[in-house]
């Protein structure tokens, strides 16, 4: 349990940090500010080249926090099997991490079926104009459930994180390693 995993950690964190942060900031401020461009036709090519830009350092930032968790779990494995609790919260992590990863890739998706559609009339990159061909209405209006889904799934992996450093407080680790055998020898819950 003296083990270190710093690097992982680190990539982790950082990658995790980028991930939800630039998803939250892309959210309100290049679809925000893409809906303040006098010219309704521009709106979705601003807002298309603002997300451009963001997607190499995005893709970065998920694969840092995909190789970190990785090796933070693989560093972790005997407290994952010994530990009560820990095998539930890393499995809460990877399947927010999966959520998260599948409506990343979606909304990408989306985004790059509304550059097919740059020129149109909209309100916003995910708000629709009355003018707004139905087609690229609907992939707006799924658009705007993904931008909030993917900061609140990493967000979500935040809290578990923080879950995560929590069960390694030498208070949590005793009780956790104990409460193992305990209940295989029917002595406790």
């Amino acid at each position: 349990m003296t083990q270190r995993n710093t690097v992982f950690r680190t990539l982790h964190e950082i990658g995790l940090a980028a991930w939800f942060g630039g998803s939250l900031a892309g959210a309100v401020a290049v679809n925000g500010a893409a809906a303040h461009v006098s010219d309704p036709r521009e709106r979705l090519r601003i807002a298309n080249a603002g997300w451009a830009r963001w997607r190499p350092v995005n893709l970065a930032a998920i694969g840092t926090h995909v190789v970190g968790q990785v090796g933070v779990g693989w560093g972790n494995k005997s407290r994952i099997v010994a530990q009560k609790g820990v095998a539930s919260s890393s499995a809460a992590m990877s399947g927010l991490t999966l959520a998260a990863l599948a409506v990343t890739a979606y909304s990408g998706m989306l985004g790059k079926k509304l550059q097919a559609a740059e020129g149109q009339p909209v309100e916003g990159s995910t708000e629709p104009a009355p003018e707004t061909e139905e087609r690229t209405s609907a992939i707006q209006r799924r658009l705007r459930v993904c931008q909030w889904l993917v900061p609140a799934l990493t967000a979500g992996l935040v809290v578990v994180n923080a879950v995560h450093g929590e069960q390694q407080r030498p208070s949590q680790q005793l009780p956790g390693l104990l409460a193992r055998p305990a209940q295989v020898l029917g002595l406790g819950g």
